[in-house]
């Protein structure tokens, strides 16, 4: 039986996080939605897809079963809700004979080493590296070439997990036995780290979104760092840049590079890069949806948002094509998405929702994220998963936009009080 003759379905593997904002992306282009589930329970350690979004929820972790159940219903795509998802989104979506990346190149999108090692093939600017199961190895890399600071960090992990700036030896077989004693973000053991020349630099967010090759680039912020005593090199504020100020257009043309070598034709891509003396460095890329986002306040800064582009890259191709094609955003307001750092240390006992409240009504405020609950552990920020709030900042103004950030700064510790 086909379903093709009724309206399109887009299938969403492992909709967590920044994956819920598909449904409604596809569902406004009139296409059905379905979810795969690739575990037999949800994953705790992620914000759950809202299932009542979806017109059915597959449940399977069988790949050839998947493929059958999947053919019936022709679907337009299948793309990864979250990072973890990126590589059977790849499998299944060739096994249909779909729009998709293909399977050859997916271990070197999400391995933090062969994406490295992919780009070094294509003749693309990048990093020095070396990956080892044993901290002594990783440590000896180091100390033979020479020159600190370096990075340590796992292969395959997201959201700043388990990166470590080193200064000397000592430091580096520190964070090596710690990474590989730790699970990464999804739960896997690290077996492997890798430990790369440190790219000296501004760092930069570029989101993109393909059609069959046709890139759009649909904004590049810039990352406001913090360097913490410990080493740690915390956000701070996500910058959303003029599409022609530089380095915009260096980026873009860089980021372009890396699309190629890592063949990314169909979807959303996610790339950090720094830019240093020598240009552009690729720090990683996601074959996915920025996890900051937040579609409405994308729409307000930017006129659209990755979800909504995605969805019409693989719903309505011609279109998206003709009308994003090899172009650019175009900021239409100031915005900043802020990470609140925190020093606070202790069990949270309450949120206090006066102070949300007073966040929240500031003018150029357009959402809040309160990160914990009543009974969380809170800890001193050391990395993205660790800050505090995540607020969503834009104005008509530079100076609106300031003077609500330093407001935010003033009352963030306020929200927690500790037990």
């Amino acid at each position: 039986m086909s379903h093709s003759s009724e309206s399109p379905v887009a299938v969403v593997v492992d909709g967590y996080s920044a994956g819920n904002y598909y449904p409604a992306a596809f569902g406004r282009l009139g296409a059905r939605v379905i979810h795969v589930q690739s575990t037999p329970e949800l994953i705790p350690s992620m914000l759950a897809p809202d299932l009542s979004q979806y017109a059915e929820n597959v449940v399977c972790s069988d790949e050839e079963v998947l493929v059958d159940k999947l053919r019936p219903y022709g679907p337009v795509c299948v793309i990864a809700g979250q990072e973890g998802a990126v590589v059977l989104a790849d499998r299944l979506s060739e096994a249909l004979g779909i729009p998709s990346n293909g399977s050859a190149l997916s271990q070197a999108r999400r391995d933090k080493y062969e994406m490295i090692e992919a780009l070094r093939r294509a003749g693309v600017r990048c990093a020095d590296q070396f990956k080892s199961g044993d901290a002594g190895a990783v440590t000896a890399w180091a100390e033979a070439r020479g020159t600190y600071p370096v990075v340590v960090k796992p292969l395959s992990s997201a959201a700043s997990d388990g990166v470590y700036i080193c200064n000397d030896a000592s430091d580096v077989r520190a964070a090596a036995e710690t990474v590989l004693g730790s699970p990464d973000i999804f739960g896997g053991a690290n077996t492997e780290i890798v430990v790369q020349s440190y790219l000296k630099g501004t760092e930069y967010i570029v989101d993109t979104v393909t059609s069959d090759g046709h890139r759009y680039a649909c904004g590049v912020w810039r990352y406001e760092k913090s360097l913490l005593p410990t080493g740690k090199n915390i956000y701070n504020r996500d910058i959303l840049l003029d599409a022609d100020s530089d380095p915009v257009p260096a980026l873009i043309a860089y980021v372009d590079e890396v699309l190629a070598a890592l063949d990314v034709r169909w979807g959303p891509a996610h790339v950090e890069v720094i830019v240093t003396d020598e240009g552009p460095a690729l720090v990683e890329i996601g074959t996915r949806l920025n996890g900051n986002i937040d579609a409405g306040f994308h729409d307000v800064c930017l006129g659209h948002n990755q979800a909504s582009l995605a969805a019409q890259a693989y719903a309505r191709p011609e279109e998206f094509q003709k009308q994003y094609g090899g172009q650019a955003y175009r900021k239409l307001r100031p915005a900043v998405v802020y990470n609140t750092p925190t020093e606070l240390d202790g069990v949270v006992a309450s949120v206090d929702e006066a102070v949300v409240e007073e966040i929240s009504a500031l003018d150029s405020v357009h959402r809040v994220g309160v990160k914990l609950a009543a009974g969380s552990r809170i800890r001193p920020t050391v990395d993205l998963l660790t800050s505090s709030l995540r607020v969503y900042l834009t104005a008509p103004d530079e100076e609106r936009l300031t003077a609500a950030y330093e407001r935010v700064r003033e009352l963030k510790d306020d929200v927690y009080h500790l037990a």
